[in-house]
């Protein structure tokens, strides 16, 4: 009988360190967990469940307080220390704090920083356990290795398991993801061999035109390094696959090589992140959240071992990937331990709405600090080029006749100049930071 994978002892990356804003509490969900992140004033980011022990209310709704620095529900103005300790009650006679300290504590989460991301740990019961367990860290995340990299967050509006399955599936690439990072008329078998599988580990290579190395360390990690030619040459996928809620998950992922360091400081992140990171998850999205619910319809009366048919090598991590998951986890993400039921007969519905469905500034723009901040700039900018193209017109309309005939064309065209920024903005930057409708038959 194989033992229960206990998804919750295990170490999770909430965000990449540069996305979080040290001055207000965040709120993010792991496995049905909301958590607060939030920084004490003289210590790291902290990690508590998000909810204030008085009445329940959120925590990441409250502040961090100026004069104590500690976290203060907005509810009733109690406030917690870096350890979770409640040190004032405003309502309360400072003894009745004293005497019931243990009973009014926040609950706290082990918490690490490595990599560039913020990691929590699921379980409060087990901190000297999360502090003898390694993080699943890339070995390709190594500046003393000669790698750069940089990172991606998105939500996204299907399940954990889907999103395993679709990251563990390099066949699908230059289909789903024709003119942005494949070419459908360069598909072709793929050779994969499992090399290792364990209950905590299941590794696999392919070889070709680069020679591959996908590794899956459960519950989260999924990476993909891959090796160009004989010069040492190496790019790397780093992804980490967080289930949130039923149906929904949030993919971190970071992008590593060890060559053509200085792109990194010539092209900024957010750039990347509108014209290509979006645009992948967003040709995944469309398939896959309609995929999740025909499955889901063939479980109630089959396996997937039936509902799906798997007759090539290129399949040959989905099969195993779901056999760990059937072996290790009967199938399922423990919501249950989290207070979430989740009937076998449930099947979610399909988001026909696709506005909602790639939603690019609720599921990424709003929690990326590169692309929040471009947005910002970008609508400032906007309001600028109007300005000035108004200014302009009024300042050649009160010039003399004689200062009209000689600075009159210059201006006007500085002018249409910023009218035509002002329209790129508006019609074209701005847009990939909120929506971008995804059509597949539309890639030519």
């Amino acid at each position: 009988m194989p033992s229960e994978f206990n998804f919750f002892q295990h170490w999770y990356p909430v965000s990449p360190v540069e996305d979080i804003d040290p001055q207000k509490p965040t709120a993010v969900t792991v496995l049905g967990l909301r958590l607060v992140i939030w920084k004490p004033k003289s210590s790291d980011y902290r990690v508590f469940l998000d909810k204030c022990p008085h009445r329940l209310a959120p925590l990441s709704e409250g502040r961090v307080d100026e004069k104590t620095g500690n976290l203060m529900c907005s509810y009733h103005g109690w406030e917690f220390d870096d350890q979770g300790i409640c040190t004032r009650i405003p309502q309360a006679e400072n003894p009745l704090i004293t005497k019931n300290q243990k009973n009014l504590c926040a609950a706290t989460f082990p918490v690490r920083q490595e990599n560039d991301l913020l990691w929590v740990w699921l379980d409060t019961n087990s901190p000297q356990l999360a502090n003898d367990t390694p993080l699943p860290l890339s070995p390709q995340v190594d500046a003393s290795k000669g790698f750069v990299w940089s990172s991606y967050v998105r939500d996204l509006e299907y399940d954990w398991q889907t999103l395993v399955e679709n990251v563990a599936d390099p066949s699908h690439v230059p289909f789903t993801h024709h003119g942005v990072q494949g070419d459908r008329q360069q598909g072709s078998p793929i050779l994969l061999n499992i090399i290792k599988s364990t209950e905590n580990l299941i590794e696999a290579t392919s070889s070709g035109k680069f020679n591959t190395t996908i590794t899956f360390e459960p519950p989260c990690r999924l990476e993909y390094t891959i090796r160009i030619g004989n010069e040492g040459k190496q790019l790397g996928l780093v992804t980490y696959c967080i289930p949130t809620y039923p149906g929904k998950s949030r993919i971190v992922a970071q992008f590593t090589r060890n060559f053509a360091a200085n792109l990194n400081r010539f092209i900024p992140r957010w750039w990347s992140h509108i014209k290509i990171r979006n645009q992948v998850l967003d040709g995944d999205m469309i398939l896959l959240h309609q995929q999740e619910h025909f499955l889901q319809q063939r479980q109630s009366v089959e396996s997937w071992k039936t509902a799906y048919k798997l007759p090539t090598s290129a399949d040959r991590l989905i099969i195993e990937f779901r056999n760990w998951f059937d072996k290790y986890s009967q199938g399922n993400l423990p919501w249950n331990k989290v207070g979430i039921e989740v009937p076998q007969s449930s099947i979610l519905r399909i988001n026909d709405n696709r506005q909602v469905l790639l939603d690019r500034y609720t599921q990424h723009t709003q929690n990326c600090d590169s692309c929040r901040k471009a947005l910002k700039n970008s609508q400032r900018l906007q309001v600028f080029f109007v300005a000035y193209f108004a200014i302009i017109l009024s300042i050649v309309a009160t010039l003399p006749d004689a200062l009209r005939i000689k600075l009159g064309l210059p201006l006007i065209l500085t002018g249409f100049l910023s009218l035509a920024a002002f329209a790129w903005l508006k019609f074209w930057l701005i847009p990939r930071f909120l929506f971008q409708d995804y059509l597949h038959p539309e890639k030519y």
